[in-house]
């Protein structure tokens, strides 16, 4: 009986701290049409999927400042951009956290990271997290590759960057780059979804 009544004070005090976030809605699912957003980016202008108009697709990817596991992906979602950018799928990034919980990842420490850091991209700001909420982002860094479709971009792929945050040396499968030239070769994405991996997104308090 007193370990039941502990597991269930423990239940309880865990309802009381995750009830006091917002928590996400589930999101985009691949097929989806992803919808269109206007934030801030680190230069000061707003920026939409509109904007991508000569774009064949949009790796979209959901990241921030002070997460190891963003931090970890800063090359590599650069080489993306370099590699993929002249192809017609830049790179899209957007910092959902909420500053007040992370002042790290505010818009100001957001520019000069994206200077430091000589970002080739546009690194957007969610501040009301409504974007992430729609998309369904869950984790920093996570990956939302789109193709546009006509005046659309769809979603078709969804997930992790690669298989081995620690080491790049080391990647066996690199999801995002194998769905881009899924699309770009005019195939199926064979692997369509991935679970990312990453800081979960912090909400900000109800």
């Amino acid at each position: 009986m007193k370990k039941s009544s502990a597991f269930t004070v423990l239940l309880l005090s865990l309802c009381l701290v995750f009830t006091s976030f917002k928590v996400p809605p589930p999101g985009l699912n691949v097929g989806d049409k992803a919808p269109d957003f206007k934030l801030k980016n680190v230069d000061g202008s707003m920026k939409s999927l509109a904007d991508y108009k000569s774009a064949k697709g949009i790796i979209l990817i959901f990241t921030c400042n002070h997460c190891p596991f963003s931090v970890a992906y800063e090359d590599r979602i650069l080489a993306l951009d370099q590699q993929y950018a002249p192809k017609g799928f830049p790179v899209v990034a957007i910092n959902p956290n909420d500053a007040v919980s992370v002042p790290e990842d505010s818009w100001d420490n957001m520019v000069i990271r994206a200077k430091d850091k000589k970002f080739t991209f546009a690194y957007l700001y969610d501040e009301g997290q409504n974007i992430a909420q729609t998309y369904g982002a869950a984790r920093t860094p996570h990956v939302f590759l789109l193709q546009k479709v006509g005046a659309d971009f769809v979603v078709k792929y969804i997930g992790a960057i690669d298989d081995n945050t620690d080491n790049p040396d080391q990647v066996k499968n690199r999801y995002v780059e194998d769905a881009i030239n899924d699309v770009l070769g005019g195939k199926p994405v064979a692997v369509p979804f991935t679970k990312a991996i990453g800081c979960t997104v912090k909400w900000k308090k109800a």
